[in-house]
């Protein structure tokens, strides 16, 4: 097992049961959870160690567990998709799943009970959750047209795959990268829209010029927290699109790792290292690990096009073929849409979709002359390819309904509200909104034309949700983050409130 070498004098609770016990060491113990029941786990593996592998106990909705997913580059096979709507499926009421924000899959839910025989079916198709929680780094995130987009420049999905394999052991498990000091996130971007937030990323790479040939500028520290939110800085490096992505990124794990503060969680992201140590230092230590000399940063990248949201139908630029976008709306699954959307990807297309950040999904390779009798598929009555405005820009975390942190509901009241100003006005450009539901920013409302923060207020004596506003976050190139501009709005206010934003800040107009 790895750890630190400068261990805190004071280490929080969660350094002292990792130093106790490795959270991956739960692995070995899933058939013997399965059998004495959920209830006789001991409580730190119960509600903290069985995260490493991707299983959330929830005290709103005790014995039925969230279970996080890993899909790089946000790739689920046809047959990966069938055999999650089956695991739903088992559940009834209590099944759904999620696309979350970073391009991955979190099914609801699930009974620990059945996590031996459900490990078993994810390893035939290809699919881990291995360090999907907790400390580790999180699903790797990439173009969700990679490989398929005509104006792309450098197709991920290989290198996105070989990274996540690196830091997983192939899916296995890799102690090396199981202690670190906090959460983690790696984003790959090979086209010019910035579809993956590269600057909400610890590491993030973007495709950029250097002396004539292509490869990738580095940031790094990006990230959000309840205390502190940061856009990634230049790391003042360029590498080829090549293995040296994969080193880099394990440098600068190890570096992280190793140097990482384990006293304050709240200051134990990547981004407060580089502060203590300043961006010269950071940069000197993870060149020394990555073993050879680091080559200065292109002059700019080539991050210069508005990002787009790939729904609707799109020529590929593979001749003769389409990629289909489809809403999936606030990113919220049940079994017979998976199954519907399986048979999809199988009838149409080559047995693949991609889950995008903004929660939805594309199918590649339909064939241009069966495009038409694919759009006529009933399942797209309820997954639209061209939702309204609102609605479809909408992005939510999870919300109260299964959320221990969460203060407010927010998948089911951002539908209502979104559809409810979709009715009543018209709108010129698209509008971001995204709703998280509290201060850990799932949701990500600072990278919104309009973040909704779930609070508590009080209203005429009363505590009731509420929700602080921001505003200002761009995305595309030139992106940055929004900020907070009002504070305790209570929900029940939310929808006038909006519908005066729509129309003064961004050209609504009431439809007659």
């Amino acid at each position: 097992m790895v750890t630190a070498s400068k261990p805190p004098a004071k280490p929080n609770k969660f350094e002292k049961y990792k130093a106790e016990k490795d959270g991956l060491s739960v692995k070995d113990e899933i058939e013997h959870f399965a059998r004495i029941g959920w209830e006789a786990v001991d409580k730190t593996d119960l509600e903290q160690r069985l995260k490493w592998l991707g299983i959330f106990y929830r005290p709103v909705t005790p014995g039925k567990f969230m279970f996080r997913l890993r899909t790089p580059n946000g790739i689920v096979s046809s047959q990966g998709m069938r055999m999650l709507a089956e695991i739903v499926q088992r559940y009834g009421d209590d099944g759904s799943a999620d696309i979350t924000t970073r391009q991955n899959l979190q099914l609801r839910g699930v009974r620990l009970e059945d996590m031996p025989e459900i490990f078993r079916k994810l390893e035939a198709v290809g699919i881990t959750s291995m360090q999907s929680g907790m400390d580790n780094v999180r699903n790797i995130t990439g173009s969700p047209i990679a490989g398929i987009d005509g104006d792309e420049l450098i197709d991920t999905r290989e290198l996105v795959q070989k990274v996540q394999d690196a830091i997983t052991n192939k899916g296995q498990g890799n102690y090396a990268f199981t202690n670190l000091p906090r959460k983690f996130n790696i984003a790959l971007e090979g086209g010019r829209d910035n579809s993956v937030h590269a600057e909400i990323n610890d590491i993030a790479f973007v495709p950029a010029y250097r002396e004539g040939k292509l490869g990738f500028n580095v940031l790094v520290g990006g990230f959000f927290s309840a205390k502190r939110c940061a856009s990634a800085i230049p790391l003042n490096a360029w590498i080829p699109p090549n293995e040296d992505v994969v080193t880099l990124s394990c440098a600068i794990l190890s570096v992280f790792r190793d140097n990482g503060s384990r006293a304050n969680r709240q200051k134990s992201r990547l981004m407060w290292l580089i502060d203590e140590w300043g961006i010269d230092k950071f940069r000197a230590e993870v060149e020394t690990v990555f073993g050879k000399e680091l080559l200065s940063a292109a002059p700019k990248d080539e991050i210069d096009w508005d990002k787009r949201d790939c729904l609707g139908v799109h020529s590929q630029k593979q001749t003769g073929y389409s990629y289909v976008g489809i809403h999936v709306p606030v990113g919220r699954f049940d079994a017979e849409g998976m199954f519907e959307l399986a048979r999809l990807a199988e009838v149409y297309g080559q047995g693949e979709l991609r889950l995008t950040v903004e929660q939805n999904v594309v199918i590649p390779y339909v064939a241009n002359e069966n495009v038409e009798t694919f759009l006529a598929e009933p399942i797209l009555q309820k997954y639209s390819i061209s939702p309204t405005p609102l609605v479809r820009s909408l992005v939510s975390c999870t919300g109260s309904q299964f959320c221990k942190f969460a203060l407010v509901e927010t998948k089911q009241r951002a539908l209502e509200i979104a559809r409810n100003l979709d009715e009543k006005l018209e709108f010129g450009d698209r509008v971001r909104i995204h709703w998280t539901g509290c201060p850990n920013s799932c949701g990500q409302p600072q990278v919104a034309d309009i973040g909704l923060m779930g609070t508590k207020v009080r209203k005429e004596g009363k505590t009731v949700e509420g929700v602080d506003l921001y505003m200002g976050g761009t995305v595309g190139k030139d992106a940055k983050l929004g900020t907070c501009v009002r504070k305790g709005i209570p929900c029940d206010e939310l929808p006038q409130v909006l519908e005066e934003l729509a129309i003064e800040k961004f050209g609504a107009t009431p439809k007659s």
